[in-house]
């Protein structure tokens, strides 16, 4: 970005404030909140649920909610104010002056509309062409944004197609009008490393080639460094702290920004707690009077309860909202937090809790009038592996890989074709449901989306003493209250949480609910289904936190299923890769991460986004998509898309090679 580009900016922002309306009463929901963004430029906004940002991106689409307001803002792009224009024009201004990739693609497309159908109704409303040409153009678009064989995608409907891809038609339906400038709200959110990193290249590729500006909405700290060149930090309605990247991730200065960065797991943070950042973000009409962060700020002083601070600035393009920073006080970083120790139970040495020898589950695909089967998708191939009392072993790999089938095999929620599954050296694969269910309250889930697995009409004591309930294990309505209530307790929740239902609690609340839930058995197992996935940092650290301290004092085994390496690196003891159904390397957290063997293994970790704008480290591509385990490919499965593939891998599967006593691999180079 060259100086004339600064100085006239493509979009210019300026004291946007909405209000949200409840009756005859408002409150503010975004305050004074300005920045421009230049052509070919990333301004990226980082923060916690509920500050604000996607807020923001809808009020400069003019697309909020009925319930929000908009009461001041001045919003130039290219100069235009787009608040003074009418409705109709500025249905002219949306898609081609700026368009939109909303966070969740699933939800964003028409389930019942082919893609091509999407698309083609995009070009119509901003573009006069004719339906040959709209036709042409969709083609053109799906072959911009990476979509292989485009003429046959046009005719499938979304459930067809990977999360990935869905994504990438998002892209397409927004880069149908040619936007000067693209609104990205959370991407990324939920997709596996290496689709991420496909979608981001794909991103930075389109912003060179079209000259786009690009507002960039994310939580996840690695994302931004690789694709911002200025950074605003929200909270609670306004922007705390702005500064260019490399400022920012060098030195963050308001204290939110730096508990963001203390919250991020990693390996030199492995045996400590995380740092957290206690309470919530402040609701909707209850700011504080002078700081909105001064509740929850370790560095507070009078001042920031009686005043709101000045934004004040601290280096070229580098301000920072906070009275720490008022002249003559001094730049101000907040010292590490000290580790909470937690005394471990001691388990039984080499204690195995679980084995799992050749576990397959494959599901029939029926087909004609009578329904016969006429293949089978093998979600699972032929899986081992042990855990022990006390460990984690974090199951790692692609969507569509099998991971959660196989967490569900082991607790008989999908049936084994084939295998052992052994708990405490008894045989679970075929047994009786009578005699399987009191084995029940030693393996328990926790499931990857808590809202979807927390009954609605069930208020929290119901739903954290219903298994106790189903297995008998507590007895008068008096000790069932009791033990909830030291369940809660134990997660971090209040007595008073008991009463109330799921929709009065936040994203990492309902998590810990979740937890409760699983602990209220006393399991010995748990299998964790991508319990931190789409959580802030902030509320990540909260989680693991959690988890860290019960295994350590409850002796826990996890079988703790994720594509977040940050999270495996700070919790995990082994790691186990999965590719298409079959674990392809396995070891030691240390020796998976530090030393990879395998040519997939070696690529996830490649398309890791790092929370550090001067790193820069190869990126391994692969070769088209996951195939599809209804039909796997012969041979070793991954010798489709391997670059180093040889002659023998098509044909032969390759066998275990031991690296070490602790690492093996599953790959002919070896």
């Amino acid at each position: 970005m060259d100086a004339g580009q600064a100085m006239v900016p493509l979009l210019s922002l300026r004291g946007l404030r909405v209000d949200i309306v409840r009756g005859l009463r408002s409150a503010p929901v975004i305050s004074d909140v300005s920045f421009d963004i230049a052509a070919g430029e990333t301004y990226a906004l980082v923060g916690e649920s509920g500050c604000g940002k996607s807020l923001t991106a809808l009020a400069l689409t003019r697309l909020l909610p009925d319930a929000a307001r908009l009461r001041a803002a001045e919003v130039h792009l290219r100069g235009r104010e787009l608040m003074r224009l009418t409705e109709a024009e500025m249905r002219e201004v949306r898609g081609r002056g700026l368009a939109m990739i909303f966070q969740e693609a699933s939800s964003s497309l028409n389930p019942v509309l082919t893609v091509g159908r999407q698309i083609d109704e995009a070009l119509a409303q901003r573009r006069d062409l004719a339906a040959a040409d709209r036709r042409q153009k969709t083609l053109e678009l799906l072959a911009a944004v990476g979509i292989a064989d485009a003429p046959r995608r046009l005719e499938e409907y979304p459930f067809q197609l990977s999360g990935g891809m869905k994504q990438r038609v998002m892209i397409a339906m927004a880069l149908a009008g040619d936007p000067q400038l693209l609104i990205a709200d959370e991407p990324t959110t939920a997709l596996d490393v290496t689709i991420q990193a496909e979608i981001l290249d794909l991103l930075r590729r389109l912003q060179a080639e079209r000259h786009m500006g690009m507002l960039l909405i994310s939580h996840d700290l690695g994302v931004i460094a690789a694709m911002a060149q200025r950074v605003g930090v929200m909270y609670a309605g306004e922007i705390v702290e702005s500064a260019p990247v490399a400022d920012f991730f060098a030195a963050p200065r308001h204290p939110y920004a730096q508990k963001l960065f203390a919250a991020l797991p990693d390996m030199q943070r492995r045996g400590a707690a995380l740092a957290t950042i206690h309470g919530q973000v402040p609701a909707v009409g209850a700011w504080p009077v002078g700081c909105h962060f001064a509740d929850r700020c370790p560095a507070v002083f009078p001042a920031c309860r009686e005043r709101a601070p000045d934004a004040v600035a601290i280096a070229p393009q580098h301000w920072v909202r906070c009275h720490l920073y008022r002249p003559g006080q001094g730049a101000v970083v907040l010292p590490p937090e000290a580790s909470t120790a937690v005394c471990a139970v001691s388990p039984e040495a080499d204690a195995i809790v679980l084995e799992a020898e050749s576990v397959a589950v494959h599901f029939p695909i029926r087909a004609g009038f009578l329904r016969r089967a006429v293949g089978y998708v093998k979600a699972v191939d032929g899986v081992s592996f042990t855990l022990r009392r006390g460990r984690t072993l974090a199951l790692v790999g692609e969507s569509g890989c099998g991971k959660t089938t196989v967490g569900k095999a082991l607790l008989r929620l999908d049936v084994p074709v084939v295998g052992s599954v052994r708990l405490h050296g008894q045989e679970l694969t075929g047994l009786a449901r009578h005699r399987l269910r009191p084995l029940r309250r030693q393996m328990q889930m926790i499931f990857q989306d808590p809202y979807a697995s927390l009954n609605p009409r069930l208020r929290i004591n119901e739903t954290v003493a219903e298994g106790m309930v189903a297995l008998n294990l507590v007895g008068s309505p008096r000790a069932r209250t009791e033990a909830v209530a030291k369940l809660l307790d134990q997660v971090g929740l209040p007595a008073e949480a008991a009463l109330r239902y799921p929709h009065e609690f936040s994203g990492g609340q309902r998590q810990r609910i979740a937890i409760a839930r699983t602990l209220a058995v006393g399991p010995e197992l748990i299998v964790c289904d991508e319990p931190t996935s789409a959580l802030d940092v902030s509320v990540q650290a909260q989680i693991l936190n959690l988890l860290r301290e019960l295994q350590q004092r409850l002796a826990l085994s996890y079988l703790f299923i994720t594509h977040n390496f940050a999270v495996v690196e700070y919790l995990a003891h082994e790691v186990a890769v999965m590719y298409l159904g079959r674990i392809v390397e396995r070891g030691t957290v240390e020796e998976i991460l530090r030393s990879p063997q395998h040519p997939y293994t070696q690529a996830l970790l490649s398309a890791v986004p790092v929370p550090d704008p001067q790193a820069r480290r190869e990126r391994l591509l692969l070769a088209g998509d996951l195939p599809s385990p209804a039909n796997p490919p012969s041979g070793c499965h991954f010798h489709g898309r391997c670059p180093h593939a040889l002659p023998q891998c098509s044909s032969v599967y390759p066998g275990e090679t031991a690296i070490s006593p602790t690492h093996s691999v599953h790959c002919h180079l070896y």
